[in-house]
C-alpha cells in the first residue's frame, strides 16, 4: 500500500470512530483528500513530504481550474484535518498546513420558497404520482420535512419505531449522533397516518411474505430506504408539476422555507436552531434577514411617524402652513 493510500485509510478510520461521521461525510474528505494526492504525485510528492508551498500550490491550481470558493474552502479544511491528525500521531514532525489560510466563504442567503409556493408543492404531491402509494408516501415526505425541517438524511432514514403511536414529537438522530426532539403539525401527522396505513396494509395482505423494513420510507437500495438523490430527483418533479421554477427548488429549500417562515411568524432564533439541529446559533444567523425585513415592516407601519401607522392623523404643524 502507497503511503498517501496508508495515510488516508488511517484517517478515515479514525474520524469514523471518533466523531461517528456519517458515511457521505466520509465520502467527502476522501474525495476531497484523493484529489490533494494526486495533485502532489504530479509534483513528486505525497503526504510525507509535502510542504506548506505544495499545499499553497494546490490552492492556486484549484482557483486556476475554477473550482467554487467553497469547494477550495472544505478540501483546504480536509487538508488541515489531516496534518493536524498526522502531526498528533506523529507521523510529522510539522504541520505545514496550520498557518495557511484559506479563500473566505461568503454566507450567502438561502433560497427561499414562499408559504404559496409550498402550498403548490404540497398540492403536486398529492397528484403526480402513478399510484396511490406514492402520493401517500411523496405527501408524506413532503408534509414531514416542511414541518419538522429535517435534512434530507435525517427524513428519508426516519425509523419506523420513531413515528409509531400517533406522536406529537419525533425523535431524531443528527449530525454527531446528536438527538433532538422535533413536533409535527396536523397535516404531517395526518399524512404520517395515512401512509403508516398503507404500509401495515401491504404488509398484512396476502402473497409471499417478506421481511419488514425498519425504515418509514423503504426502498431497494442498498440501505434499505429511499436515497437522498432520489428524494432530491423526487422534489425537482414535483416543482416542475407544480409551475415552479425546478432550478429553484430542492429539498434543502424546502428546510430552508421551514425555518424562514417560522422566523416571520415570530418563532425565536435559539428555538430555530434546536430545531434545525446547528451545533451553533451561528449557523442559524444566517435566517436573520427575515427578522431584518419584519423590524422593517413593524416600523414602518407602527411608527407614530409611520403615514401608514396612523393614515388619518392630523398633519403636523409644519405642515399646516
Amino acid at each position: 500500500m502507497a503511503a498517501a493510500d496508508r495515510w488516508l485509510g488511517l484517517y478515515l478510520e479514525a474520524i469514523q470512530a471518533e466523531r461517528d461521521a456519517a458515511r457521505n461525510t466520509i465520502l467527502s474528505y476522501a474525495r476531497d483528500l484523493s484529489d490533494f494526492a494526486d495533485f502532489l504525485r504530479g509534483r513528486g510528492q505525497d503526504y510525507a513530504g509535502a510542504g506548506r508551498i505544495d499545499i499553497e500550490a494546490y490552492l492556486v491550481d484549484q482557483e486556476a481550474r475554477g473550482m467554487a470558493l467553497a469547494t477550495r474552502a472544505r478540501r483546504l479544511s480536509a487538508i488541515r484535518q489531516l496534518y493536524r491528525f498526522a502531526f498528533l500521531e506523529g507521523w510529522r514532525e510539522d504541520d505545514p498546513a496550520a498557518l495557511i489560510k484559506g479563500p473566505k466563504r461568503r454566507r450567502a442567503l438561502p433560497g427561499n420558497l414562499s408559504e404559496t409556493e409550498v402550498d403548490r408543492l404540497l398540492e403536486a404531491a398529492g397528484a403526480l404520482g402513478r399510484t396511490e402509494a406514492d402520493r401517500l408516501r411523496d405527501v408524506c415526505l413532503l408534509q414531514l420535512l416542511y414541518a419538522t425541517g429535517l435534512r434530507v438524511s435525517e427524513l428519508v432514514s426516519l425509523p419506523l419505531a420513531a413515528v409509531r403511536g400517533d406522536p406529537r414529537m419525533i425523535l431524531v438522530r443528527g449530525k454527531g449522533g446528536r438527538e433532538r426532539m422535533v413536533p409535527l403539525s396536523p397535516p404531517a401527522r395526518a399524512a404520517l397516518a395515512a401512509w403508516l396505513a398503507h404500509l401495515d396494509a401491504g404488509a398484512e395482505g396476502g402473497g409471499p411474505a417478506r421481511p419488514r423494513s425498519p425504515y418509514l420510507f423503504p426502498a431497494r437500495s442498498r440501505r434499505g430506504h429511499m436515497t437522498r438523490e432520489r428524494f432530491f430527483l423526487l422534489v425537482k418533479d414535483l416543482a416542475r408539476f407544480a409551475g415552479l421554477d425546478a432550478a429553484k427548488v430542492s429539498p434543502h429549500t424546502l428546510r430552508h422555507a421551514f425555518a424562514t417562515h417560522l422566523l416571520a411568524n415570530g418563532a425565536d432564533l435559539r428555538v430555530i436552531q434546536t430545531l434545525l439541529g446547528h451545533a451553533s446559533i451561528a449557523t442559524t444567523e444566517i435566517y436573520t434577514h427575515v427578522l431584518e425585513a419584519r423590524l422593517r415592516e413593524l416600523v414602518l407601519e407602527k411608527h407614530p411617524l409611520s403615514e401608514a401607522a396612523a393614515p388619518d392623523a392630523a398633519p403636523l404643524a409644519s405642515e399646516r402652513t
